[in-house]
């Protein structure tokens, strides 16, 4: 699993994972997961909002990651867009019917093709000028596991641990949507004593890496580039917090007294709220619309559309038009 000797995922690789992922699903209507899945319990919380930036700026240490979000993305422009976009796809592929998650992974792949480059720097042991696609399984493996260990982060923040039988269930679990961004098993690790180690490892070696590039992008994206209301001060701090050492120094991120005691704060506040909170509020609106569907109400209510708008920019799941 070196990184710079993966292949690049093909279209008929795609369709050869797709037709596994199809044929292991508990459903057609329940998706690839099922509600009975770990993931759906994880991925239901709007808490994953609380490690969202972390998730982020782990994906632009990666230095293919930070260039190809530099030279083909409007991120910097458009942050809502592109946070309404990667919940749009990661909801549906976890929460939505079987053949909605597929048509998700294919225009993923489609979308994701024409992206490569070169490296405008060294950066770790990349060297300047070596090229990077986005479709490239190592690129793909690295996105890939800063959401899966972002998303239980943000869980157990404010939520009880998962037990060790929970945490093998999830991370299996997750094999599946790897698949459907074209990352096939062999290339990620047997069980999550595995993941976490390739995981730790990827972040202390020289395969991650801040580059000039991604300094500037993380350091706009904390600053609230592109939104007409900034982020509060404890957000970022708790971003912050989220990282290690080693890349807070590297993106320069202040933490101080001031960030940790803000930080701290606000975990407090949440660990005691959150658990209060009602399903409508607490569950992100495309697992209620989802629930919905699966007990024959096919139309979110007012308060699911609402939701919708502020997780994946559209009043329902599978279309603007379906709930209209």
């Amino acid at each position: 699993m070196l990184e710079g000797t993966s292949p690049i995922v093909s279209s008929a690789e795609l369709e050869r994972l797709l037709r596994e992922t199809e044929n292991s699903a508990p459903s057609a209507a329940e998706g690839i997961l099922g509600p009975n899945s770990v993931s759906w319990r994880v991925n239901r919380e709007s808490a994953l909002f609380l490690a969202a930036g972390r998730a982020a700026l782990l994906q632009l240490a990666h230095p293919w990651v930070a260039a190809a979000i530099a030279e083909h993305s409007r991120t910097l422009h458009d942050p809502i867009g592109r946070f309404h976009r990667t919940f749009r796809i990661m909801f549906t592929v976890v929460f939505a019917p079987t053949e909605a998650a597929l048509d998700a992974a294919r225009r993923f792949h489609r979308r994701h093709d024409p992206i490569r480059g070169r490296l405008p720097e060294m950066t770790g042991r990349f060297v300047e000028g070596s090229s990077y696609q986005a479709n490239d399984i190592a690129a793909l493996r690295w996105v890939y596991a800063t959401l899966v260990d972002s998303a239980l982060l943000a869980y157990e923040l404010v939520l009880p641990s998962l037990t060790q039988v929970e945490r093998e269930q999830y991370y299996a679990e997750s094999l599946k949507t790897a698949a459907l961004f074209g990352i096939p098993r062999e290339c990620l690790p047997a069980d999550w004593q595995g993941f976490t180690q390739y995981f730790d490892a990827t972040l202390q070696s020289d395969i991650v890496g801040v580059s000039s590039v991604a300094r500037r992008l993380a350091s706009e994206l904390q600053a609230g580039a592109g939104l007409r209301v900034r982020a509060p001060f404890w957000y970022g701090a708790l971003t912050t917090r989220l990282l290690s050492a080693r890349l807070r120094a590297e993106f320069q991120f202040a933490y101080g007294e001031r960030e940790q005691r803000s930080a701290e704060r606000a975990l407090r506040w949440l660990r005691r709220a959150y658990p209060c909170l009602p399903a409508g509020l607490r569950f992100v609106g495309p697992y209620n619309e989802i629930q919905s569907r699966l007990h024959g109400r096919l139309r979110p209510s007012l308060a699911g559309r609402m939701s919708n708008r502020l997780w994946i920019g559209q009043p329902s799941l599978f279309s603007p038009q379906d709930s209209a």
